[in-house]
């Protein structure tokens, strides 16, 4: 089994470890559509980033209203070692027939995107949407590798996408996907 695949000039790999210490120039937070932490992934990012991420996300509130889901908005990364933290919403999974693979895509491409224009070369994803917002987490890991993969065969700037798993489930169900690629 193997955890790592190229896609274009960038390196995708799976680890299984804790997001908020990845040394890598962007994180992704799955973020809520109010941008204010709460609980899960989510919360652990705020809570390790510290409380100007926060008064950045209010601000980014403040200019634009909510975020719906499929956006991504971009932060600096307070006290963490990542230079930028992305803000993904993800879907609620409701029952697979109302777009939801098209809006787990759409927050994986726009947090690239954003990756991209602010000359990211390295950026670790959690698993968007499968924890409260109940993705089921195959379905969930081939939109986000197939986003990944698309993307990054499309255009050459960054090194390394980085799936961080916070347990052996996930890590397995992402493990079986890319091993398909």
């Amino acid at each position: 089994m193997s955890n790592t695949r190229h896609f274009g000039n960038a390196l995708v790999s799976l680890v299984r470890d804790d997001i908020t210490r990845q040394d890598v120039d962007a994180i992704v937070n799955a973020a809520n559509s109010g941008l204010r932490g709460g609980g899960g992934v989510d919360g652990a990012i705020h809570r390790a980033a510290g409380p100007s991420v926060l008064d950045e996300c209010r601000q980014i509130l403040s200019l634009q209203g909510q975020c719906a889901p499929g956006v991504a908005v971009i932060t600096g990364g307070g006290s963490l070692r990542a230079r930028y933290i992305i803000h993904a919403v993800g879907p609620i999974w409701r029952d697979g027939r109302t777009n939801e693979a098209r809006t787990l895509a759409s927050a994986y491409r726009t947090s690239l995107e954003l990756a991209v224009q602010y000359e990211v070369k390295t950026i670790a994803f959690p698993s968007i949407s499968t924890g409260a917002y109940g993705y089921p987490l195959q379905e969930a890991a081939q939109t986000a590798l197939g986003t990944v993969k698309s993307f990054c065969e499309a255009q050459s700037s960054l090194i390394e996408v980085r799936f961080v798993l916070f347990d052996q489930f996930s890590m397995d169900a992402y493990i079986g996907v890319l091993e398909k690629f």
